[in-house]
């Protein structure tokens, strides 16, 4: 049975899981140009839901973010392969990128990278095989 834990270290936790996660969303979108990237911020996620889980609980986590991060995995891994593999339709070596400009309403000129998609691909993999481990370790009851 889930017993609960300090009143300030829950509401500590929940203000600060939305600062981290947003460090985590900065790092995987900075990681082509500048230190980041999706393993950092696959990292990054994976610590803001593990002290969610030592703050609120397994259960009250497995409401709020209703994902099996187990399944996950394959696909991160499948948009990491598909980024490096579209590299051979133009005839240039594996995860060689390529980057464009590209005007959206509302944000202007924005410059995207297909090493954004493989961040991505990696950011989803890592997440899902973290918390995929810790949830194992912390489930094991012998």
């Amino acid at each position: 049975m889930y017993k609960p834990n300090n009143l300030i270290l829950r509401t500590m936790t929940s203000l600060i899981a939305f600062i981290l996660l947003g460090f985590a969303v900065y790092l995987l979108l900075a990681g082509h140009n500048s230190p980041g990237g999706g393993f950092v911020g696959g990292l990054m996620t994976s610590a803001v839901i593990v002290l969610l889980y030592i703050t609120h609980g397994i259960d009250a986590v497995n409401k709020m973010i209703p994902i099996n991060f187990r399944k996950i995995i394959p696909y991160g891994i499948l948009i990491a392969l598909l980024t490096g593999v579209g590299s051979f339709i133009f005839n240039v070596p594996f995860l060689t990128h390529t980057f464009g400009s590209f005007q959206f309403p509302f944000f202007g000129e924005v410059e995207l990278a297909t090493a954004m998609l493989f961040d991505l691909g990696v950011y989803i993999t890592v997440l899902g095989a973290t918390i995929t481990i810790i949830y194992t370790i912390a489930s094991d009851q012998e």
